[in-house]
């Protein structure tokens, strides 16, 4: 751990590797989110349908759930600083690939690609985790989260502009070039200008690759339960792209994909027995143990948190148009005002973890989630117009603010397991996010709120099996040297 002084302003040590990680994750999702404000553009140009469209957008997400599983994995064994950069440069070509389509199968291909860059929030989790102790980890994650978001935020606001700028019927592929341009060449700057670890400390890597490990029989039975929503989300995915759907592949396709996800479960189950198998032969000593049930829960509240972010942000400015009559432009804005938040809310968050617990923290937020959502389901076209828009800024403060607490948590549970948990309970956000568009596109506006707030609620009966982390997390160097690392 770095012991400089927390000073936000400053650009070296620890605050130097906070500063270029947000800026990492920002390109990263500046990359991944390069293409809705530019969709209608992009349309007529193509001459792409709405039903191409909206499969470009389901394509853009499907693949980030397992890439975040395995981002998590590849950061634990080969360490941030490497992962990031080879992220950052791998997933500029399917962004070069996209702005220079011509069809509609090389934009599908290309944004399918794009889905891996959403992964890249899991290696700054670990990256930072392993420059600032527990008292400033909250704050700091909650700043590496909130900023690197407001990535998707600075393409709805630049990218159209850089488009018009160029001008004529490519603008758009130049404004999407740039994103890629910009991912390749912060690479580099990434890779040059951090490190893995403070000088003198220990990387711990993970005992096994495959799989998460767990340390009891019990845990493995929860994470195998654990990992089915995210397979059943996935098939999900695959009958949205069904003639029962947007069309892209036809029904015996799709059941091809079924039967693909079938047997990659299968190989995820038998290879996660083989890491953990371990546990059948004897206990695993004390010291060494972890509850995984914290890893559970924090998936649970994630789910809520962040899925219902980008869910809403994705049915905000249709939302404010239609409810208070509106134009699109001005709609955008005020709907603007919930990502906006990213920037406080998500800092603030973890700030107040850090003061007054975890557990706390995460209590408080929760409920202020389920009642900001109850209170959104309220406004119809009678409320004044800035009365609602306080009502989704109040709403989204503990939404980002909750996402903040949960990865001031995730840190917290093993060190050298960071990377692999921060990437199931991202891919639980991601997994929140289908179903509750999926949610969306089946009952009205309100109920889809009731939904939500109702997984809040079951997020906060969850907490109670949360514990609160305290005293020191044990890892085992190579050479057989114990090291404890303060989580107070």
């Amino acid at each position: 751990m770095s012991s400089d002084k927390f000073n936000i302003f400053s650009f070296s040590g620890k605050m130097k590797i906070m500063h270029l990680s947000w800026m990492a994750f920002f390109v990263s999702f500046m990359v991944w989110f390069n293409a809705a404000p530019l969709m209608g553009v992009i349309a007529l140009s193509l001459g792409l349908t709405n039903e191409q469209i909206k499969t470009l957008l389901i394509l853009n997400v499907a693949l980030t759930i397992p890439a975040r599983i395995i981002i998590g994995m590849v950061t634990d064994k080969y360490g941030p600083r490497l992962t990031y950069s080879a992220l950052l440069i791998l997933c500029s070509f399917p962004c070069f690939m996209f702005a220079l389509g011509e069809t509609f199968e090389q934009l599908a291909l290309a944004r399918f690609l794009l889905g891996f860059i959403g992964a890249g929030f899991v290696i700054g989790i670990r990256m930072v985790s392993e420059w600032f102790p527990a008292k400033e980890l909250g704050t700091a994650e909650g700043i590496y989260g909130g900023w690197g978001n407001f990535g998707s935020a600075a393409a709805a606001f630049t990218l159209p502009v850089i488009a018009i700028a160029f001008g004529g019927d490519n603008g758009w592929r130049y404004a999407i070039g740039l994103t890629g341009v910009m991912s390749f060449v912060f690479a580099f700057i990434y890779y040059f200008n951090v490190s893995d670890t403070p000088k003198g400390s220990t990387y711990f890597k993970p005992k096994k690759a495959g799989a998460l490990e767990v340390t009891s029989k019990g845990d493995l039975a929860l994470l195998v339960l654990m990992k089915l929503p995210m397979y059943a989300t996935l098939a999900l995915l695959g009958w949205k792209l069904s003639p029962a759907g947007v069309g892209m592949f036809t029904q015996m396709e799709v059941y091809g994909i079924y039967g693909i996800l079938v047997a990659v479960l299968m190989v995820d189950l038998y290879q996660t027995y083989q890491v953990n198998k371990h546990i059948f032969a004897g206990p695993v000593p004390e010291f060494e143990r972890y509850p995984f049930k914290q890893v559970a829960v924090l998936n649970v509240l994630y789910f809520s948190t962040f899925g219902s972010e980008l869910a809403v942000v994705s049915m905000l400015p249709l939302y404010f148009a239609e409810t208070f009559e509106l134009g699109l432009t001005q709609a955008g804005m005020l709907a603007s005002t919930y990502a906006f938040m990213n920037l406080v809310s998500r800092p603030g968050g973890g700030w107040i973890s850090d003061r007054f617990g975890r557990k706390p923290t995460l209590m408080i937020l929760t409920a202020g989630l389920a009642l900001g959502y109850l209170g959104m389901a309220q406004i119809t076209s009678d409320w004044a117009l800035p009365l609602a828009v306080i009502m989704v800024m109040t709403c989204s403060f503990f939404v980002q603010g909750g996402e903040g607490a949960v990865f001031a948590a995730v840190p917290l549970i093993k060190r050298r397991l960071t990377g692999q948990i921060a990437g199931m309970t991202g891919a639980y956000g991601n997994v929140g996010a289908v179903f509750f568009l999926t949610v969306y596109s089946m009952v009205s506006t309100q109920i889809f709120f009731y939904v939500i707030a109702a997984s809040a609620v079951l997020g906060l009966v969850s907490l109670l099996f949360l514990t609160e982390p305290k005293g020191h997390i044990a890892e085992v160097n190579e050479d057989g040297e114990v090291t404890l690392i303060s989580v107070n």
